[in-house]
């Protein structure tokens, strides 16, 4: 009876997939995701999984950390911050393990064009004091513009008047000439560069990177790559943009079955155009980089998935069972 008892009450609980705000892409593929996921997996193997909003990365780590959610999606740095102990995840996090690279978490620093030289994040260099948004106080967004522009050499604590608000409000202030500029990290196109591009056309620039950058902020963790915005990719927008992307990821706890997260890596992949359909951003989604850019290792149910599709994986992304089961890994446990 007591057996009975705790397989129905894990039955009935289903794994907690924690995202970000419902105004961004986190949310919706989460919320896809965990409906893939249900209507694959609830019948025929007991697995059900419900997608909340949250403050966004940061807050999914804790939300991890403490078991009120089993799955979230962080942007890229956040998976290798929180395995390592480094950014503003200040302990290693040993129970985090990755599922799957998501779609392509974009970066976009716009600039007023008045204020820019040569088009490129130097430009950034030359504010004195002018008002600039990162994102929202402790965003995923402030805190990867902020390894960005510190491992870049830009000394935007002295030179930016820093300001802290969500895309939706930012949008309205460089509209409204309140800010000069903003950090709109998000799966391209992004809602908010398209409105204000499409309202203020060659008055903004989305700076360019070069490849001095982009070797800068690969040099300890390799996540970001090469990611072109085509003319017409935005209203307005007439030139090629040349910027950086890295992925988001999703990620589980340990201590989640084997074979759940083999499954739920299994059906995520085998119903990829159903995600190509729902968000436009999750187009970047490809098999053959499923595992890029992850900073923690994998779980050994996802290792398990890659490996009869024959993804060759990484060394730093395998870690031994044994390994595993000294953090608290069980293939039975719920």
């Amino acid at each position: 009876m007591l057996t009975a008892c705790s397989d129905e009450l894990s039955r009935a609980r289903p794994y907690v997939l924690t995202t970000a705000t419902t105004g961004g892409t986190f949310y919706p593929v989460g919320v896809a995701i965990a409906t893939i996921t249900h209507a694959q997996l609830a019948e025929s193997d007991g697995i059900s999984m419900t997608a909340i909003s949250s403050a966004g990365s940061l807050e999914n780590i804790k939300l991890l950390r403490d078991n009120q959610a089993q799955f979230a999606i962080l942007q890229g740095p956040f998976g290798a911050w929180s395995w390592d102990g480094d950014g503003p995840v200040s302990t290693p996090q040993t129970h985090i393990r990755s599922v799957s690279a998501l779609w392509k978490n974009v970066e976009h620093f716009v600039l007023l064009s008045d204020l820019t030289e040569n088009g490129t994040m130097a430009d950034l260099n030359n504010l004195d004091g002018d008002r600039y948004v990162l994102g929202a106080r402790n965003s995923g967004a402030e805190q990867t513009g902020r390894f960005i522009l510190d491992t870049l050499g830009i000394d935007y604590q002295s030179k930016f008047s820093l300001a802290y608000m969500g895309y939706g409000p930012t949008t309205g202030a460089i509209q409204d000439g309140n800010i000069v500029g903003m950090n709109i990290p998000a799966g391209a196109p992004v809602s908010s560069i398209t409105q204000a591009y499409a309202l203020m056309g060659d008055r903004m620039t989305i700076l360019n990177w070069t490849q001095e950058s982009l070797d800068r902020i690969n040099a300890r963790y390799p996540l970001w790559d090469w990611y072109e915005f085509p003319p017409g990719t935005y209203p307005n927008q007439t030139e090629l943009i040349r910027t950086v992307a890295s992925p988001n990821v999703l990620v589980t706890r340990v201590d989640i079955p084997d074979e759940a997260v083999y499954n739920i890596t299994k059906v995520i992949w085998e119903n990829l155009s159903t995600l190509h359909d729902i968000h436009r951003a999750t187009r970047d989604m490809r098999m053959e980089i499923a595992i890029d850019g992850l900073g923690a290792p994998l779980h050994l149910g996802a290792i398990r998935y890659y490996r009869e599709i024959g993804l060759e994986i990484p060394e730093r992304l395998l870690i031994t069972e044994a390994e595993d089961r000294a953090n608290g890994a069980g293939s039975n446990s719920p």
